[in-house]
């Protein structure tokens, strides 16, 4: 049964948030993009593909994800801290949601083969999986720095069947790897190609953050269980194009007593030229077909973005982000490489939980924010460590002190 599909963000029929967005394709991929929208908007309204997509989010993936309230974590801030712990999903991260969601679209299309572009290899890995999984053809690009620094994933996704494409153009990082998909899908329109953020042209960001956001949806089901309340008082997560972001954001975006915090990763610094603080760095421009935030120069040539997390160093930020940020509905944060690893060491310790290098920069909002001892505050974890054992290693070994 197919009904309306029901709008819960705030986008335009053109997929504009505000004056961000849009669709800025060549016009070979205008009919695939149509398409797309057709079926994205056509499956996400029907019973039978959503029952089928539930089924694998609870069966394959193991969601619902636990809400954890952090004991120790609390203590130390002097509030009421949970985390989502998305990192608990199959394949460690947030990424399964929206791979499982697209690849299940491409299948409904008629689709063979999947391309996709992966930073922290996280999306790289899930969309592997899922293709393993339902017996698809996968090609994934990543920057040839990534994988030096993401070798498990690597692994993985070549364990799983996927073709890992090395990129050595720019900073041979995610905007690199993205670009390379994009050509690919230039060359193959037939092809579906399988964004893992908020980036991109329409219907993309709406469609990523429509299958991310069941980690809102849960987050209010279980708080009415734990705290007899569905809305927190603040919501925090990473952004750099913003995915887990916007599945943690989703339901609660119309709630104005919900602050939405968005932790971006500001390298050295975000006044040194070593950042990838987009909203702090970046000005108004077009990226990877959408209109959004960007680094650029003045003359708009995208400046190269540096995060020690694979998965936000990006120079730009999905298109709702952009929107939420400068109308005022999120607070943007930046957080240095050394926040985020004093971060990720003190979670660690208090709760041993390792997080991944991106969800590590959501944590450092913690100590950038003074929260009152009966706020509700969920930060989305959005990933595992393991990936990072080696950046981790390699701080301690150079001399970082997992005490600061």
């Amino acid at each position: 049964m197919t009904q309306t599909f029901r709008r819960v963000l705030p986008v335009d029929d053109a997929g504009y948030y505000g004056k961000f967005g849009g669709a800025y394709i060549p016009e070979i991929l205008n009919r695939s993009v149509e398409q797309l929208r057709d079926a994205f908007y056509r499956y996400a309204s029907d019973s039978d593909f959503n029952l089928q997509y539930r089924q694998l989010l609870r069966d394959y993936v193991g969601r619902p994800s636990p809400l954890y309230r952090a004991t120790r974590l609390s203590e130390t801030y002097g509030t009421n801290i949970y985390l989502k712990r998305e990192d608990l999903n199959h394949t460690g991260a947030h990424k399964i949601n929206n791979a499982i969601g697209s690849v299940l679209l491409a299948k409904r299309m008629g689709k063979t083969r999947i391309i996709a572009e992966t930073g922290a290899g996280q999306h790289g890995v899930a969309t592997a999986t899922v293709c393993a999984l339902m017996n698809l053809e996968c090609t994934v690009y990543m920057g040839a720095t990534d994988i030096a620094r993401q070798q498990p994933n690597v692994q993985r996704m070549e364990m799983l069947g996927a073709k890992v494409v090395a990129v050595h153009s720019g900073n041979k990082t995610l905007k690199d790897a993205t670009n390379e998909a994009i050509r690919d899908w230039c060359c193959h329109p037939d092809s579906f190609y399988v964004i893992g953020s908020t980036v991109g042209p329409h219907p993309y960001p709406e469609m990523v953050a429509y299958f991310q956001s069941v980690i809102s949806e849960e987050i209010k089901k279980q708080l009415i269980v734990m705290e007899g309340r569905e809305n927190p008082d603040y919501v925090i997560a990473c952004i750099g194009g913003g995915s887990n972001a916007a599945g943690a954001f989703y339901h609660f975006i119309d709630n104005k007593d919900v602050r939405l915090i968005a932790a971006e990763a500001a390298g050295k610094g975000a006044d040194t030229d070593m950042t990838a603080a987009t909203m702090c760095a970046g000005k108004e421009g077009i990226i990877h077909g959408a209109r959004t935030m960007v680094m650029q120069t003045p003359d708009g040539q995208i400046i190269e973005p540096y995060s020690i997390s694979a998965g936000l160093d990006y120079p730009g930020i999905g298109p709702l982000h952009a929107y939420l940020a400068t109308s005022g509905r999120s607070e943007v944060i930046p957080v240095t490489d050394d926040e985020a690893l004093n971060a990720a060491f003190n979670l660690t310790h208090t709760e041993g939980i390792i997080p991944a290098l991106e969800s590590a920069h959501a944590l450092g909002v913690l100590d950038k924010k003074k929260f009152a001892p009966d706020d509700i505050v969920v930060v989305n974890l959005s990933g595992r460590g393991d990936k990072d054992m080696h950046t981790y290693m390699s701080c301690i070994n150079n001399g970082f002190s997992t005490t600061n």
